[in-house]
């Protein structure tokens, strides 16, 4: 709608100044004529020369003009004494009833200087300024699309503030096969109009018309105005529902579980509303067992499983259901459904036993049967095609006799010690799918037979048995395994006979035939018996019996059981030693050297030497490990004459042992050579001066002398029937342990076999030493000089004579 406000052309303005009119009244009132909307400043008309009023006293005599409704529309020029537009006048606005009267603005002008009021009309004349508008810009209409044709609907009229010519002429629709406007025009000349029908409406083909309405005036240009129609056709159920098809087929899984969906049958109403709301039913021709096995849902249409369906108890199921709307007249329709069940492997393979022997020996052959068993499936197809197996793992394999009859076979050796029970699990599997399958355990047990040999755990057995050990005492206990059961693996032990020197095992030692504990029978002696080796055998109660042997070594461990043997300086049993020797011995002279023997072993033999007592511990000192006196200084006047030492030959065992001897030593002054000095030759010396001869004339004289004792002795020997165990009485002489070097002359004895004896000594350094010869040994025996001075002789120097098992040193 257009501006009522809107400024006109130039041309309306002129032609408004022709039809301004001045007219004068016996009641002194102007009247002035003005089209409306002109713009501010335009003269409407010459105020003072219209009243005969001097233009040029107007501004002295203080001319004015009153206002109307707070508003000054027009003021008069006090120069020109014209009257002017101040703002822009709207004769809707001012005028707001619409009639036929004229809309006239009254108007009070004052002077004075004398005081006058004139009285001024201003007619407002209408323009063509304003559209045609409808007071709502949308009108929306409920049609029922079982409205007759030829039904008047009232329309809401359009308003124009315009009056006369300006005002609402004509109407007019927007193109419409359905609805047409008839025109008509009131007791006051308003036009209004109604919407006609005439056509009848299909909601279900439309449902809703959307017209636009126009209003005339009859200015020129003309204006106008228009209004939106929104016809809605309101439904009446006059559409039956409809289902996509007549007739549905379904397949349905056999044991489908309860409450799963079917499907979801679906009808459609081209009504709205409650005419278009469906709910679902079985009509009178389904049957009882279809309604009980499917559930049908009123609202939705879903068909569910009720109850669990079989394929082999019923395959088809017909219903059919009936779609009814809710409208006052409902309407309704029917389709048919066919569910069709199809099969699922749903039955397990079964497996059945018809025969089986248990327990089997162990020694069955290969391919022997041990079980028959039948299979069977109630499935159809490939449903009912079964496949058996068993665990490759196992020494077993099925081979088909008749239809749906396997025989299982032994197919590797069995080995009762190594499995002796056999879980067998037969699997049958169905070829479905999903496959189903069952399975059968049967146990396999085995017999034992007598196939396996006592088995030791180990092959050789080494028994260490500390000496002096108490008769019957249990040294280790030999046990065999047998993986056999019951007699077969009952053992039996027992000593393999062997004789050594003539003496049995069986009565040396002792074994228990039930576990095996094996024995002493008496006491060992380290130093007589060092080890003995001999078998014992397992055997078992099977028939025949099987048997196995073991190796024993029995070594004899020793103890520290003898007492270390003081050997030299040689003494009667109980006798102090006394030696002499010159006072004017020098430092560092060998006075005397300590000798002990201990027939232990190596480790228990060892023997250290150390002063009991020293009248004078600043005078003597002694070697501990090879048993030398020496002088630490010289002999002074202060010293004593007698010294006394008491020396402790102690071995190394755990305890130890020990055995002491008492040397006396006394000092003379006669000027004594030593038996060092005699030795101890400067390296320059000539071998064949004067006394080397001599002394090669005196050796070989104590030779002879010596020779004739030992064939003295050897006599005196012979006539013995079993040598003593004695210490023998002898003096400055020892043997050493094989080995040993002649310097050190120190003998540490390891061997168990044999003893030293002393059988003769001369007091000018000569001996003779007997001693046993045991196999393979080899001695090496050296002399120890007298307190007269005599150092060690070297092997060199010794000659040795063997007769029958005893050997004899020669010194000199």
């Amino acid at each position: 709608m257009e501006s009522r406000m809107k400024s006109k052309p130039l041309k309306r303005y002129v032609f408004a100044i022709i039809l301004i009119s001045v007219l004068k009244t016996s009641s002194s009132v102007t009247h002035y004529s003005i089209p409306e909307e002109l713009d501010v400043g335009f003269i409407v008309a010459n105020f003072a020369s219209d009243l005969g009023l001097d233009a040029e006293t107007l501004s002295r005599r203080k001319i004015r003009l009153d206002t109307i409704a707070n508003k000054k529309y027009l003021d008069i020029n006090k120069e020109t004494g014209e009257l002017f537009i101040v703002e822009r006048i709207d004769r809707e606005h001012i005028c707001t009833t619409k009639a036929a009267a004229a809309c006239v603005l009254k108007l009070d002008a004052t002077i004075e200087n004398p005081v006058r009021m004139f009285n001024i009309e201003l007619e407002i004349l209408d323009i063509n300024d304003n559209a045609p508008y409808f007071r709502r810009d949308t009108m929306h209409l409920d049609i029922s699309e079982s409205t007759p044709v030829g039904e008047r609907f009232s329309l809401n009229n359009a308003v124009d503030p315009d009056i006369g010519v300006n005002s609402i002429k004509t109407y007019y629709l927007s193109e419409s096969d359905h609805f047409s406007i008839e025109i008509q025009t009131g007791r006051d000349g308003s036009k209004f109009t109604d919407l006609i029908l005439t056509k009848a409406l299909d909601r279900e083909e439309q449902a809703s018309h959307n017209l636009i309405l126009t209003a005339v005036d009859g200015g020129v240009p003309a204006r106008s105005g228009t209004a939106s129609i929104i016809v809605r056709v309101l439904d009446t159920n006059d559409n039956a529902p409809q289902f996509d098809k007549n007739s549905y087929t379904i397949n349905l899984t056999e044991n489908s579980p309860t409450g799963s969906l079917v499907f979801k049958i679906n009808a459609t109403d081209k009504d709205e509303g409650s005419n278009s709301d469906l709910f679902y039913s079985y009509s009178l021709y389904t049957s009882e067992k279809t309604q009980q096995t499917f559930s049908l849902n009123p609202h939705n249409g879903e068909i569910r499983v009720k109850e669990i369906v079989n394929y082999e108890d019923f395959r088809v199921y017909d219903m059919e259901i009936i779609a009814t709307d809710k409208g006052s007249n409902s309407l309704n329709e029917k389709c048919k459904v066919k569910i069709l069940i199809t099969d699922m492997n749903d039955n397990h393979p079964e497996i059945s036993i018809k025969s089986f022997s248990s327990p089997v020996k162990e020694d069955i052959a290969v391919n022997s049967v041990i079980a028959v068993v039948s299979v069977s499936d109630k499935d159809s197809g490939e449903n009912g095609q079964i496949d058996i197996h068993i665990s490759d793992d196992l020494p077993f394999a099925l081979k088909e006799s008749s239809d749906n009859y396997y025989e299982l076979l032994v197919s590797e050796p069995l080995d009762r010690e190594n499995v002796p029970e056999y879980d067998i699990t037969i699997t049958v599997t169905d070829r479905g799918n999903p496959p189903l399958s069952d399975n059968e355990t049967i146990t396999l047990e085995l017999l034992d037979i007598n196939d396996n040999v006592p088995q030791f755990p180990q092959t050789f057995y080494t028994i260490p048995v500390m000496e002096n050990n108490a008769p019957g005492a249990l040294l280790s206990s030999l046990t065999a395994i047998d993986p056999d059961l019951h007699e077969n693996q009952y053992l039996v032990y027992f000593i393999i006979e062997k004789e050594i020197v003539n003496t049995s095992m069986s009565i040396l030692f002792s074994i228990n035939p039930e576990n095996g504990n094996l024995y002493a029978l008496k006491t060992f002696d380290y130093e007589i018996e060092k080890e003995f080796l001999f078998h014992i055998e397992a055997r078992d109660s099977g028939v025949p019996p099987l048997s196995s042997n073991v190796t024993v070594h029995i070594i004899i461990m020793d103890q520290n059981d003898n007492t270390p043997l003081i050997v030299s300086p040689w003494r009667a049993h109980g006798s102090v030693v006394e030696e002499k020797i010159p006072r004017s011995t020098d430092k560092g002279t060998l006075i005397a050297k300590v000798i002990a023997l201990d027939s232990d072993s190596v480790h228990n033999s060892r023997i250290t030497y150390q002063f009991l007592h020293n009248t004078d511990a600043t005078l003597f000192s002694l070697d501990q490990y090879n048993g030398e006196i020496r002088t630490m200084r010289m002999f002074s006047y202060r010293d004593s004459r007698h010294q006394q030492l008491v020396v402790i030959a102690k071995d190394n065992g755990e305890p130890a042992l020990s055995a002491t001897v008492t040397i006396k030593l006394s000092t003379v002054e006669t000027a004594l050579k030593t038996y060092a000095d005699m030795t101890e030759v400067p390296l320059g010396y000539d071998i064949f001066s004067d006394l080397n001869l001599y002394l090669v004339i005196g050796l070989g004289s104590v030779s002879f002398l010596l020779l004739i004792t030992i064939l003295v002795t050897i006599v005196l020997k012979c006539q013995k029937t079993k040598p003593s165990k004695a210490a023998p009485p002898c003096r400055n002489s020892v043997i050493s342990e094989r080995n040993s070097t002649i310097a050190d002359s120190t003998l540490v004895s390891n061997d168990a076999y044999w003893y030293s004896l002393f059988l003769a000594e001369t007091r000018k350094g000569k001996l003779v030493v007997r001693q046993p010869v045991p196999k393979g040994a080899r001695y090496v025996v050296s002399s120890l000089p007298r307190s007269t001075g005599l150092t060690e002789t070297s092997d060199s120097a010794a000659s040795t004579l063997q007769v029958g098992s005893d050997i004899f040193f020669f010194f000199s």
